[in-house]
């Protein structure tokens, strides 16, 4: 045996075998998941379970098999997903406890309850809690959309704001809007489509559609927002790296009394021709450290969405920085 090696057995109480199958996944595919990610090596008899390898990533092993294991008394299906949004704790985080209680954040609305994972999506929802103008920039699949919109529903549910207003710049390719069919919520739905996808999972497709109808969810393109002023109302501005700096100061500048907005973007996906002209790289350098304003930043660790989006992220931003240094 290795120096670095070390084992240990694990024994799952109380036996239940609908939920040690719950636990296993089809063929053990969990437990290949886990053993991958966590560079363990696990041998399973009924509810014994014996894990080798590096003694960090056994003790991880083994508070990830527990914690998931407890999962399973509310016959919650433990999902490839779900498995691997647990597991992106311990990558950013090895001594967290991804699964119990007092780690995460939760955001209860009517439907649901959206928990936050990692310690940059907690510190964004307790930002957003605690200031009025916050900023969410990373890269793709880290959450910073979804959790708005989540942040959005509750304040909206539980009374804090009257309504809520969706805003994305509109960076044209080939088409202009003025000729796109139907009115102007019809024009802006395709831009859209990420803020609408987590609306409709939260609220439902119906009363989406009833809310948008009575105004409570206002769809706008950045360049209408001249010239407002909003109260009681939690705004969104998503892809915020494709605002250009008058833009940006645009939109901050229309926030009014009990109203709360949110940015989000990714720096390194700027549509504009020239990215020096972004208002998210502008506002950072401008706002950084004014009282009242939060920036959250998160990594390509953070990324929740299929474990290939993370090689891809991480992937391009190693290009970038060879790049980067062959030209200096």
């Amino acid at each position: 045996m290795k120096a670095t090696d070390y084992s240990q057995v694990l024994v799952l109480t109380p036996e239940n075998n609908k939920r040690l199958l719950n636990l296993c996944g089809i063929n053990d595919e969990n437990l290949h998941t886990l053993s991958e990610r966590l560079g363990v090596t696990i041998k399973q008899r009924a509810f014994t379970f014996a894990i080798s390898g590096d003694v960090n990533a056994v003790k991880n092993a083994c508070e990830a098999l527990t914690e998931l294991y407890d999962i399973t008394q509310k016959d919650r299906p433990l999902t490839p997903k779900q498995i691997h949004i647990y597991l992106q704790s311990f990558k950013a985080n090895p001594t967290l406890h991804a699964a119990s209680d007092h780690s995460f954040t939760e955001i209860r609305t009517k439907r649901s309850v959206i928990r936050a994972r990692g310690e940059n999506q907690k510190h964004f929802l307790q930002q957003i809690a605690d200031h009025d103008i916050n900023f969410g920039i990373g890269p793709a699949g880290t959450g910073k959309t979804y959790l708005t919109v989540a942040c959005a529903v509750q304040a909206l549910e539980s009374g804090r704001v009257s309504r809520i207003i969706l805003v994305r710049p509109i960076v044209e390719a080939g088409e202009k809007l003025g000729f796109l069919p139907g009115d102007l919520a019809q024009k802006v739905h395709p831009y859209l489509q990420p803020l609408y996808d987590a609306l409709y999972e939260m609220l439902g497709f119906d009363e989406v559609g009833q809310l948008i109808h009575k105004g409570v969810i206002e769809l706008v393109p950045l360049a209408y927002m001249r010239g407002r002023s909003l109260n009681d109302s939690f705004i969104i501005l998503d892809e915020g790296q494709n605002t250009t700096t008058e833009q940006m100061k645009m939109f901050l500048t229309r926030l009014g009394f009990n109203s709360k907005a949110v940015i989000t973007g990714d720096i390194t996906q700027i549509d504009l021709n020239n990215h020096r002209d972004s208002g998210l790289i502008h506002t950072i350098e401008v706002l950084k450290g004014v009282e009242g304003i939060s920036f959250t930043h998160f990594l390509t660790s953070d990324v929740v969405r299929h474990p290939l989006v993370q090689s891809v992220v991480e992937a391009y931003e190693k290009h970038n920085n060879i790049v980067k240094g062959s030209k200096k």
